[in-house]
This record gives structure tokens, C-alpha cells and sequence, in this order.
């Protein structure tokens, strides 16, 4: 059923509507697929479908708009989940920048954490959508379950299951005062290869992932180890910080650096971190992943 997408009124009335929510569908969807440009695209079609759908039997316009956006994304999620198995080296979810909005559109600043959404990676497109709209926005139980098309029941025991994975897996991580001051120390200690300073940094089961994509030139698998990764670092000191400009700034909520050569940014890393030191560096390489922090200097 198609509203009166001709007149100009209706189409101004249907975009305010739409952009008062426009942050939280795109938070949604961030959270639930790991990629700003998929996202993005989430967010686009929820609007046509706003604006060309029979506005005049919507009751609840937001639930309308997050129902449609999550409904979307669990679609995209399930042929995502295919396409990953196919990633040429480690997949990462695509850093966004959170500067000017620390959490996204949400209520919470759940589910945008690295670390959270790496292991968000292992639930069912279903669950994740059920732990995101409890954990991030505090969607209540009946609404959850009819915008996921379950039980009241069963969307409670999603966000359990989820819950308690995340219980299971996620490390206590330092705080984000102490996390900008292991990443301002490892990128001194990567850019002059110093040995001694990065083994100093590093957790003893550290693990270095470089998600390159296949697009450019970066490590196929995950660099493990204290020793190994200190020495990873130190190889390539030399040739890979000429001309390398770093910029801190907050990514997914947590404090990351760009990587720029010629005012381009390349490369995105951040980290996470226990009492026992850095136990995961991160690095976003490929050129695909970058739309959301290519900002220089803003």
C-alpha cells in the first residue's frame, strides 16, 4: 500500500519523523552486522520502504522503523555469516568513530565494544539482534519478541544464551584512560621496534590480527604470543612507520589510532587490554573498512 509519496508535505512530515530515529536504525544495524557500509545500506532501505509504505496505518512509527531496520539486518546477517567463511585472513568488524556520538544512538554502550562484537560474531543473526535491542536500546521482552517474530519467552532466552557467552569470553578490560595509555606506549614502541618496551606491553597469550581483506598486503592468520609478536613488530619497524602519521581518537567507543601516509588513512588499530597487559591488537587494513574514520584532524 503506497501513501501519497507526491506530496511534498507528507514526505517533509515522513523525514522528520525518520531522522529523529535515523541514529538509533543505524545503531541497530551497526551493532548487528559489524559494518558501516552494510549499516548504512540498512538504514537507506528502512527509509524507502518509511516512505513508501501506508503511513496512515502505523501506530508506533519508531517501533515501526527499528521493527523494519532489525528485521533487514537479521537478513543481511544471515548471507554475511556465508560470505565471512570466504575472508581472505581475519575478519574484524569495520571501525566507525565514535567521537561525536560515544554510543551510537543507543541507551547503553553495549554491543559496540571490539571485543564484545567479536564475539557477538558467534550467535545467530536472531540472538545477536535479541541481546542488542535489550542490552543497547532496553527494548522491553514483548517488543523484542514481536519485532524478531518469537515468543516473549524465547527472546528472554536469547539474551541469556548471549548474556552468558559474553560472560564466558570476555575479559575484565582496563579502563579507557589506561587503554589510551598502553596504545599511545605500543604505537612509540612498534614505530622503534623496541623489543624489550613491547614484551613489557604485551599479555603472555597476545594474539596480533590484521584484517587486510585480501585487498592489500597484511598477515593471513593471527600472530600469537608474546615473544612472537614482539618480534612480528620489531621486523617490520624499519620500513613500515616512514612517513606514518598516527592520530588518536575514539573508535567503537574505546581510544584507537588512525594510521595516515600523504593525509590517507590506511589503517586503523586499537586494542584491548586486562591487568595482565595487551592480550589483543587489532588492525583494520582494508580499504573497504575505512569509510567510517577516514577523517583526518576533524
Amino acid at each position: 500500500m503506497d501513501a501519497d509519496t507526491g506530496s511534498t508535505d507528507e514526505l517533509e512530515s515522513a523525514w522528520t519523523i525518520f531522522a529523529e530515529v535515523r541514529s538509533r536504525l543505524f545503531g541497530i544495524a551497526y551493532r548487528m552486522l559489524g559494518s558501516v557500509i552494510e549499516a548504512e545500506d540498512i538504514v537507506q532501505e528502512t527509509w524507502v520502504r518509511w516512505q513508501t509504505c501506508d503511513r496512515s496505518l502505523v501506530r508506533n512509527a519508531p517501533a515501526f522503523l527499528a521493527t523494519t531496520a532489525t528485521r533487514l539486518a537479521i537478513n543481511v546477517g544471515q548471507s554475511a555469516r556465508v560470505r565471512r567463511e570466504t575472508y581472505v585472513g581475519p575478519w574484524l568488524p569495520e571501525p566507525v568513530d565514535t567521537s561525536a556520538d560515544p554510543e551510537l544512538g543507543a541507551l547503553h554502550g553495549e554491543a559496540l565494544e571490539f571485543a564484545v562484537l567479536l564475539i557477538l560474531e558467534k550467535l545467530s543473526p536472531t540472538e545477536r539482534a535479541a541481546y542488542v535491542l535489550r542490552q543497547a536500546f532496553d527494548y522491553p521482552y514483548e517488543q523484542i519478541a514481536e519485532i524478531i517474530q518469537q515468543t516473549e519467552a524465547n527472546a528472554r532466552q536469547l539474551v541469556s544464551r548471549a548474556r552468558k557467552r559474553l560472560a564466558e569470553e570476555k575479559r575484565a578490560e582496563v579502563s579507557v584512560s589506561e587503554q589510551r595509555q598502553l596504545l599511545e606506549a605500543f604505537l612509540a614502541a612498534a614505530r622503534t621496534g623496541n623489543l624489550a618496551a613491547l614484551e613489557a606491553l604485551f599479555a603472555a597469550d597476545v594474539v596480533s590480527y590484521s584484517d587486510g581483506g585480501g585487498k592489500v598486503r597484511a598477515s593471513k592468520f593471527p600472530v600469537v604470543g608474546r615473544e612472537r609478536v614482539a618480534k612480528y613488530y620489531r621486523a617490520f619497524a624499519s620500513r613500515f612507520w616512514v612517513g606514518v602519521d598516527t592520530q588518536l581518537f575514539m573508535a567503537n567507543g574505546r581510544p584507537s589510532a588512525r594510521l595516515a601516509q600523504d593525509g590517507v588513512v590506511f589503517a586503523v588499530v586499537t586494542l584491548t587490554a586486562s591487568a595482565d597487559g595487551i592480550d589483543r591488537l587489532l588492525w583494520t587494513m582494508n580499504p573497504d573498512k575505512l569509510s567510517g574514520v577516514t577523517r583526518v584532524g576533524g
